[in-house]
């Protein structure tokens, strides 16, 4: 999807794939064949399929979604920003669907709408960082929307004209930050964990807080080290026969630290899934930031009537492992979510530091 008015249009990332909803077993042939279909460029055969899908799971998010992929690849941009609407009202707590309206208002020039639909998707999970990005893009076609006005008014005005031309370098294809490539079709997923076909991170669970939502970039790779592995409690200077006994040096044992952060993982998941907002926050530091413009007290406050509107919340962690480096440790998993009928599947890293004898959360990411 090219914007040929403005470059940096060119950049902004419209998700192809349900990434963040978790395809059930039950139901993973019916969303490959169609994936398939699209990938291959059968685009009539893929919406006939998802509608027959859909006459008997009307309300089913991955395919709704998937549907309005089909609808947008097919040049259909009426009717998929009308599918990914009803997706935003029927489940709010999704991000993605927002994104992919602000991309579709985009190729409009509706940068108006596009900018709402963004910032509810950041709303919805802050550390979604597709939707920080992609607002970015968006506030710098404003940004030089403006600045063209501000010409427009007053062409002796010289503070202007390198503004624009520093906007225009820097999303130009051959300019310092580059431009991702536009992507062609969705990739019939692998396992019942759908795979997006674009360089966009795997989403989270409602309101996490890319998401979501930062934007945050993914740190740089740290090595691991398994929760599991062999523990040694301390090191004892060896005592010479003549000479008077050293004292036993304690000395602390990242195994050991590793354990005791993934402890505090399992206990902030349980506390979750358990519906106890005073135990979940709990899990947070004071040097937490929710990402975005969010104050903490908002965000708390949105959390725990989020948390607590829900019947029944199951959350299941996959592949945790932690690194533990002195006061401060690392831990990555798949975080498994379902909650009133709604089933997320997403990559997520939690930075955590030890205040005390206890390892509190300070920052939270997704799709790293």
């Amino acid at each position: 999807m090219t914007h040929s008015r403005l470059p940096v249009l060119g950049s902004l990332r419209l998700l192809t794939l349900a990434a963040t909803l978790m395809f059930s077993l039950a139901h993973a042939d019916e969303y490959a064949d169609v994936s398939q279909l699209v990938r291959t460029g059968k685009l009539t055969e893929a919406l006939s399929k998802a509608d027959q899908y859909l006459a008997t799971k009307p309300r089913d998010p991955q395919m709704r979604f998937l549907k309005g992929v089909i609808q947008r690849d097919s040049g259909k941009t009426t009717d998929a920003i009308s599918t990914f609407t009803r997706l935003t009202e029927d489940f709010p707590e999704l991000p993605e669907p927002y994104n992919n309206l602000a991309v579709l208002y985009a190729g409009q020039s509706q940068f108006d709408k596009a900018r709402t639909a963004l910032e509810m998707a950041i709303r919805t999970n802050p550390s979604y960082a597709t939707a920080h990005e992609n607002l970015g893009d968006v506030y710098a076609k404003l940004a030089s929307q403006a600045y063209n006005k501000a010409l427009q008014l007053d062409s002796s005005n010289a503070g202007v004209p390198p503004k624009l031309a520093l906007i225009r370098e820097l999303f130009s294809p051959t300019g310092a930050k580059g431009q991702r490539p536009v992507p062609a079709a969705v990739a019939a997923p692998a396992a019942p964990t759908p795979v997006a076909t674009k360089p966009a991170p795997t989403l989270p669970g409602p309101a996490v807080a890319k998401a979501p939502v930062v934007a945050t970039p993914a740190p740089t790779p740290v090595p691991v080290v398994a929760a599991t592995a062999a523990s040694s409690a301390a090191v004892v200077a060896p005592v010479a026969a003549s000479a008077t006994p050293a004292a036993a040096v304690p000395v602390t044992s990242s195994t050991n630290q590793s354990k005791d952060a993934e402890a505090a993982v399992h206990a902030w998941a349980k506390a979750w899934a358990a519906r106890d907002v005073k135990a979940y926050l709990a899990s947070y530091g004071k040097d937490f930031n929710p990402p975005g413009s969010m104050s903490r007290s908002t965000w708390e406050e949105e959390r725990r009537l989020r948390i607590s509107s829900k019947s029944k919340i199951s959350i299941k962690l996959e592949n945790l492992t932690v690194t533990a480096s002195g006061n401060t440790a690392v831990a990555k998993f798949r975080q498994d979510y379902k909650a009133n009928g709604l089933a997320v599947s997403s990559r997520k890293t939690l930075d955590l530091v030890k205040n005390g004898d206890r390892w509190q959360i300070v920052k939270e990411s997704t799709g790293t």
